[in-house]
C-alpha cells in the first residue's frame, strides 16, 4: 500500500509581524505541523507554492523511527571566529542546527575556522570577509554575533532586518542608545534574540555556591525584608578582571597583512593601529568596550535584575569612586553604586576590595546571605523548599527559534541589564554621579552624559543604525 502524502502550502511571509508559517496537510489524517527552515528559503519571492512530498521526509508518526529532514534542521553562521566564536557555545554543528558559514576580518582566524569545520564536522564551511554577506546569506537561519562589542548592535539590527534570529555575545551593546535600537529592530521584524550570559537560568552562580533559583525564592519570600543591597565583589566571589585595562600613548605600528583593520574598527573612531587595540586586548579601550566592567558586568548584574524582580526598570542613580579615567584607555575603579527608586542598591566593589573579609552578598533589614549560601535566617533551605519554584522559561534557544517563544534572556531584559553596565561606564568616563530617568532612558540635567547614550559612528555604518 502506498504511503500517505503531505500537501505543502507555503504562506507569504509578513516580516513585521514575524509570520512565517508552513502548513502540512496529511491527506489521510489532516495532521498539521509547522516548520521554519523550508519557509525561509522560498517565501522571499512572495509567492504561494504547492509541493507534494512523501511522508517519511517529515519525521516520526505512529511510532515510526525519527527522521530529521534537511528542511527541519536549522542553520547558523558565526561572525567573529578569533576567540569566543570558536568556543563550543558557537562553533558547533549537530542534527538540530548545522554550522554553515563563518566570517572574520582576520585571515588567520578565518583559515583556522575553516580548518576546524573540516576537522570537527567534516564540513567545508562557507567563509566571508564582509559580515553583511553572511547576514544576507539565504542558507543562514541564525546569526551568531561573536565580535568585539562595538559591532554587536549593528550586526544584530541588520540580522533582524534580514529575517534572521540572533545569538549575541555579551555585553549586548556598547551604549544605551544602541540597546534601544536593537530592542526596536528585534521586535519590529519579529525575530528571536538570545544574549550569551546564562546565570539567571542555569549553572552555579560564581562564589554563591548555588544556582540563581534559590536566591530568587529567598528574595521573593520577603524573609530578608526590603529594600535590599546586593554586593558584587571579590569578597563575595566575583572578580572584575582589571587586567582588561588599556595602555596610554600607544605607538602606531604597521597593520598586519592578514588583518583588515579598517573593517575591524567599523563604526568606531579611527585610531592608528597597535596590536593592543585589537583581538584579545580590545576590551581596554572605551571605543570598543569598558574593561572588566564590560567583560563581566552583564554576567554578574543580569541575574541580580532577575533576582530583585526589576527586569522592567532601571536604577535611578549611579555613583562612582574611581581615579580619573583616560579618554582612550580604560582604567581601574574602586566602587560603583546603583540605587533604584525603592531604595534597593547594587554595589560593585573593585580595586582594593578583593580581601575585604566576610561581607554579605544580599543584605536586607531582616537578614543577610553570604557566599556559599550561608544565611542568617534559621532553617532557610527548609523554608525555601516549601515555596513554589519560579515560573518556567524557555532556556533552549533552538526551541525558542522553532516555537517563536522568547528566550529566557532576550533583547528586552538583556537591554535592561546591559544599560546598568553602560550607566556605570558613562559615570566612570565623566567621573561623577549621574541621575537616570527609567522612563525616558536618559540622564537627568546632564548634557555630557546624554551625549554618551548615542555616540557618533563612522560611515557607512552610521547610516545602518
Amino acid at each position: 500500500m502506498a504511503q500517505p502524502f503531505f500537501i505543502l502550502f507555503r504562506c507569504i511571509k509578513v516580516p513585521k509581524l514575524g509570520l512565517q508559517n508552513t502548513i502540512f496537510i496529511n491527506i489521510h489524517n489532516s495532521t498539521m505541523r509547522e516548520t521554519r527552515r523550508s519557509f525561509l528559503k522560498k517565501s522571499a519571492a512572495g509567492l504561494a507554492l504547492f509541493t507534494i512530498l512523501p511522508r517519511n521526509v517529515f519525521g516520526a508518526m505512529n511510532g515510526e523511527k525519527k527522521y530529521t529532514a534537511p528542511s527541519d534542521q536549522l542553520t547558523h553562521g558565526i561572525i567573529g571566529v578569533g576567540g569566543i566564536g570558536m568556543s563550543n557555545l558557537h562553533f558547533f554543528s549537530n542534527d538540530r542546527c548545522r554550522l554553515v558559514s563563518v566570517c572574520d576580518v582576520d585571515k588567520d582566524h578565518l583559515d583556522n575556522a575553516i580548518a576546524g569545520g573540516k576537522e570537527k564536522f567534516g564540513e567545508t564551511l562557507k567563509s566571508f570577509h564582509d559580515w553583511r554577506d553572511l547576514v544576507h546569506d539565504p542558507d543562514v537561519d541564525i546569526v551568531d554575533v561573536a565580535t568585539p562589542s562595538h559591532w554587536h548592535a549593528l550586526m544584530s539590527i541588520e540580522a533582524a532586518r534580514a529575517g534572521k534570529d540572533i545569538f549575541c555575545e555579551k555585553p549586548m551593546t556598547r551604549t544605551i542608545g544602541e540597546g534601544q535600537k536593537v530592542v526596536d529592530a528585534v521586535n519590529r521584524y519579529g525575530r528571536m534574540f538570545r544574549l550569551d550570559t546564562w546565570f539567571r537560568f542555569k549553572d552555579t552562580f560564581y562564589g554563591l555556591g548555588t544556582t540563581v533559583e534559590p536566591l530568587k525564592k529567598l528574595v521573593d519570600s520577603g524573609l530578608l525584608g526590603w529594600p535590599l543591597t546586593v554586593r558584587i565583589s571579590g569578597a563575595t566571589g566575583f572578580a572584575w578582571k582589571f587586567y582588561w585595562t588599556g595602555k596610554e600613548n600607544l605607538v602606531p605600528q604597521p597593520v598586519p597583512e592578514v588583518l583588515d583593520y579598517d573593517m575591524w574598527l567599523g563604526p568606531a573612531p579611527y585610531k592608528p593601529y597597535n596590536p593592543h587595540r585589537v583581538h584579545q586586548t580590545f576590551r581596554g579601550y572605551w571605543d570598543y568596550e569598558s574593561g572588566g566592567l564590560g567583560d563581566m558586568g552583564q554576567h554578574y548584574i543580569d541575574p541580580v535584575q532577575y533576582i530583585l524582580g526589576k527586569d522592567d526598570t532601571f536604577p535611578v542613580k549611579v555613583e562612582v569612586d574611581a581615579p580619573q579615567q583616560h579618554p582612550d584607555a580604560v582604567g581601574i575603579w574602586r566602587k560603583i553604586t546603583y540605587t533604584y527608586e525603592d531604595g534597593c542598591k547594587i554595589i560593585l566593589e573593585g580595586e582594593g576590595f578583593e580581601s575585604e573579609g566576610k561581607v554579605p552578598y544580599i543584605e536586607g533589614p531582616n537578614g543577610k546571605l553570604y557566599k556559599g549560601f550561608e544565611c542568617t535566617i534559621p532553617n532557610i533551605m527548609d523554608k525555601l523548599n516549601a515555596m513554589p519554584d519560579p515560573e518556567p522559561r524557555v532556556t533552549d534557544f533552538l526551541e525558542s527559534v522553532r516555537t517563536r517563544q522568547k528566550f529566557a534572556l532576550n533583547e528586552v531584559n538583556g537591554h535592561h541589564s546591559c544599560t546598568i553596565v553602560n550607566m556605570g561606564s558613562c559615570a566612570l568616563r565623566l567621573g561623577r554621579t549621574l541621575n537616570f530617568d527609567p522612563k525616558t532612558q536618559r540622564f537627568i540635567n546632564d548634557d555630557a552624559a546624554n551625549l554618551l547614550i548615542n555616540q557618533p559612528m563612522r560611515e557607512p555604518w552610521a547610516s545602518m543604525m
